[in-house]
């Protein structure tokens, strides 16, 4: 039997390229969403036709209570994860003195709370296992070096950062490794308004990153191969880093 891999936000982008080169590598999938389930079914339906299980589950990250029941359903009903890739996540871009409170709180409830809200419930489970385990969450180099007109999002990325730092020394003793991969601009949907053309003149191989780019790293980071990576933070970027 498989090990099972939770992807959240895998009904596009990079959450979705991560899903399809999981199954490549031979893990079943948990496929998350919360609102296209168009897209979540797709996904699916791409790892299923390569011969492994996919299941679709829907919550919202920034909601401790939902995120925790269904997760914990889930969990009783098919058993505990190998794996989870925290991917899913929001922008909402505004130079700082017009940013809202609630843009700030959106971004940062949905992109930084939604680390606590997803691992909560599946870390113990994962540790009573007595087995290797894998988290990836993602960051962005935003949260790296910051970025104009992105103070929230700059704020909840280096925070997951921080966090995957410590969460690692937490588990390395529990063979449970903790990784954090930092893309840069991807072609996604995420980055379709941001000024594409300018960025790729400060991006030293000159292009934009494909998801499947940063799925690749994701894929090597849950293999046996990576058991001796963790409190890493990798950017995908291009070396605009």
């Amino acid at each position: 039997m498989a090990e099972c891999i939770l992807v959240t936000g895998a009904s596009r982008g990079i959450g979705k390229a991560v899903a399809v080169e999981l199954a490549k590598g031979g893990y079943d999938l948990v496929v998350h969403y919360v609102r296209d389930a168009d897209g979540a079914n797709a996904t699916a339906e791409a790892v299923t036709a390569m011969g492994l299980n996919a299941r679709v589950v829907q919550f919202d990250i920034s909601s401790r209570d939902q995120t925790r029941a269904v997760l914990e359903q889930d969990v009783e009903q098919y058993g505990v994860y190998y794996g989870v890739v925290c991917n899913a996540g929001i922008s909402i871009d505004a130079v700082f003195p017009m940013l809202s409170g609630d843009d700030w709180d959106r971004v940062i409830h949905t992109n930084l709370d939604g680390f606590y809200n997803v691992l909560a419930p599946v870390i113990m489970p994962m540790i009573r296992r007595r087995a290797p385990g894998r988290i990836v969450t993602l960051a962005s180099v935003s949260g790296l070096v910051g970025n104009r007109g992105q103070v929230n999002y700059s704020a909840a990325k280096a925070g997951i950062i921080g966090a995957t730092k410590a969460l690692a020394l937490e588990l390395a003793s529990r063979k449970i490794t903790v990784n954090c991969v930092a893309p840069g601009l991807i072609d996604t949907d995420m980055s379709e308004h941001a000024p594409r053309d300018e960025i790729v003149k400060l991006i030293p191989v000159g292009r934009i990153g494909r998801p499947e780019e940063v799925a690749g790293l994701v894929r090597f980071l849950m293999s046996e191969d990576a058991a001796y990576i963790t409190r890493q933070v990798i950017a995908v970027d291009g070396g605009l880093v």
